[in-house]
C-alpha cells in the first residue's frame, strides 16, 4: 500500500509562527552561503540572511521577523556541519519592506535571475539551484519540459495537494518555462494513484486557449518506486536512457518538480522568495498526520507537537 490517504481527507495548513527558527546556511547542493547578518541584527520576512558568490548556490532567507540572536554550527542530516542564523521571532511574520514582485520576465536569462533571487532551489528534494537548471548550456536543445508530480515515497503527499491546491500555479510556471526556454512539449508526470490531480490539472491543461496544439499533456503513470529519481522518470516518460555522469539535459529535458515550478510563478507575482515548505507529517508514530506549511528553520520537534505529538 502507498499509504497515501491524508492527501485524500486534508487540505494543507499552516504552521503558526515559531518562537526560534534555525536557518542553516547550507540549504541546497553546492556552495553553502555565508550569514550576511550579525546578530542584533533586525529582520523580516524574506530578508536576505545568506548568500554566496559561487555559482551553484543560491541565497537562504529569514522565514520569521524577528531579531537575530546567533551565529552558530549546525549539523545536517548527512553529518556535516554549517554555518546557521538563528532568529528569535517577534511573532508579527511582518514582511520584508523591500519585498516587491520582479520586473516583468521576457527572457531565459532574466528567469535564471529571478529563480535565483528567489532562492529556490529543487522542492522534491535535491535541492539543486534552480537557476543553474534553468541557465541551460550553449549546445543544448531542450525539447521537452518534465513536471514531475511521480512523489513515489509511500505516505508522502505534499506535492499532491500542491497540485490540487494551487493548479493554476503550476499550469501558469509550466507556461513560463516553456515559453522563454522555447521548449516544445511539457509532459505533466503523475502517477495513477492520484486520479483527482489527473482530472484537475487535465481540465486546465487543454482548455486554455494558450495552448491549442495540446503541447502541455498530462501523462499517468503507472505507480512504483522510484520513479520519481530523474533518470527513472525520463526513462518512463519518453523512453530516453541517461547514461552515467549525465544530465537529463544531454537527452533534451528540463525536470522540475510541480511544487518548485509553482512556487516560480507565485515569486513572480509577490517577489516573496522561499522561506517555507510544504511537508508530509504521517504514519503511525504520529497522534495527528498532518500536511503542513512550515517555515524554514523550525525546530522539528515543534512540528511533531503540532501533529499532536508522538
Amino acid at each position: 500500500k502507498d499509504r497515501k490517504a491524508l492527501a485524500r481527507e486534508q487540505a494543507i495548513v499552516a504552521f503558526p509562527p515559531p518562537a526560534t527558527v534555525v536557518i542553516p546556511m547550507s540549504q541546497h547542493i553546492g556552495a553553502p552561503a555565508a550569514p550576511t547578518v550579525a546578530k542584533g541584527d533586525q529582520v523580516y520576512v524574506g530578508t536576505v540572511v545568506g548568500d554566496s558568490d559561487a555559482y551553484v548556490s543560491a541565497p537562504v532567507h529569514a522565514s520569521v521577523s524577528g531579531t537575530v540572536t546567533e551565529i552558530t554550527q549546525v549539523m545536517l542530516t548527512g553529518g556535516q556541519m554549517t554555518q546557521a542564523v538563528v532568529v528569535g521571532s517577534d511573532g508579527k511574520m511582518e514582511k520584508d519592506p523591500a519585498i516587491a514582485p520582479p520586473p516583468p520576465i521576457t527572457t531565459k536569462e532574466e528567469l535564471a535571475k529571478a529563480a535565483r533571487a528567489a532562492g529556490l532551489v529543487g522542492l522534491g528534494g535535491a535541492g539543486f539551484p534552480a537557476h543553474v537548471k534553468l541557465n541551460v548550456p550553449e549546445g543544448k536543445t531542450i525539447d521537452t519540459l518534465l513536471v514531475n508530480v511521480a512523489e513515489c515515497e509511500p505516505y508522502v503527499t505534499s506535492d499532491h495537494r500542491e497540485a490540487l491546491e494551487n493548479s493554476w500555479d503550476v499550469l501558469s510556471g509550466i507556461y513560463l518555462v516553456k515559453d522563454l526556454l522555447n521548449i516544445d512539449r511539457t509532459l505533466i508526470a503523475v502517477e495513477k494513484n492520484k486520479p483527482d490531480v489527473i482530472k484537475v490539472l487535465s481540465e486546465i491543461a487543454y482548455s486554455d486557449t494558450r495552448d491549442p496544439e495540446n503541447k502541455v499533456r498530462v501523462l499517468p503513470l503507472k505507480a512504483r518506486y522510484p520513479q520519481g529519481a530523474e533518470k527513472v522518470l525520463v526513462q518512463a516518460c519518453t523512453g530516453r536512457r541517461i547514461g552515467p555522469g549525465k544530465l537529463p539535459s544531454d537527452v533534451g529535458c528540463l525536470v522540475m518538480n510541480v511544487t518548485s515550478i509553482a512556487f516560480l510563478s507565485r515569486y513572480l507575482k509577490t517577489g516573496m522568495p522561499l522561506v517555507s515548505k510544504r511537508i508530509t507529517v504521517d504514519g503511525s508514530a504520529v497522534m495527528e498526520p498532518k500536511n503542513v506549511i512550515v517555515p524554514l528553520g523550525t525546530p522539528i520537534e515543534k512540528v511533531i507537537e503540532f501533529c499532536g505529538g508522538y
